[in-house]
């Protein structure tokens, strides 16, 4: 018992907060600790002292999360394809669509390809202006007016 409430609960609160903030993040942190609940869990039930549940689950959590954590990540670790998207950074396109920021409208084209477009500095950017993109947020590339 602690604080008048058994501790198989509190164990089993700590292992559902666990799993659901692992849930939540999938950052292979909080993970560790559930199981750790597990273990104090299996020691409450054994009617062993707070202390030792206490222990059990330092213990526990902490020597998975240091050897665990890094052998899962290297095998759960996912690759970022890479799109060719960058190339239009820095190339020089047409506006085909008025680049207005506050109406969220704006189109470019730039290599073949038609593009969203929003101006880097908020300012009207009429069609058939020659701008430069200089970054892509997203599906939208940033451009800036040229001359």
């Amino acid at each position: 018992m602690l604080f008048g409430i058994n501790t198989l609960y509190i164990w089993l609160a700590v292992i559902v907060l666990c799993v659901v903030i692992e849930a939540l993040t999938l950052d292979l942190c909080a993970i560790w600790f559930a199981v750790g609940g597990v273990a104090a869990l299996v020691a409450a039930s054994l009617s062993l002292e707070v202390v030792t549940q206490l222990i059990i689950f330092v213990l526990f959590s902490a020597v998975l999360l240091v050897l665990m954590r890094p052998f899962c990540r290297r095998f759960l670790k996912t690759k970022k394809e890479p799109t060719n998207a960058d190339r239009i950074i820095g190339e020089t396109a047409y506006v085909t669509e008025q680049i207005d920021n506050i109406r969220e409208t704006g189109a470019v084209k730039v290599l073949g390809a038609e593009w969203s477009a929003r101006s880097r500095d908020d300012s009207i950017i009429p069609s058939g202006a020659k701008v430069k993109v200089v970054e892509i947020r997203g599906v939208k590339a940033v451009v800036e007016k040229v001359g």
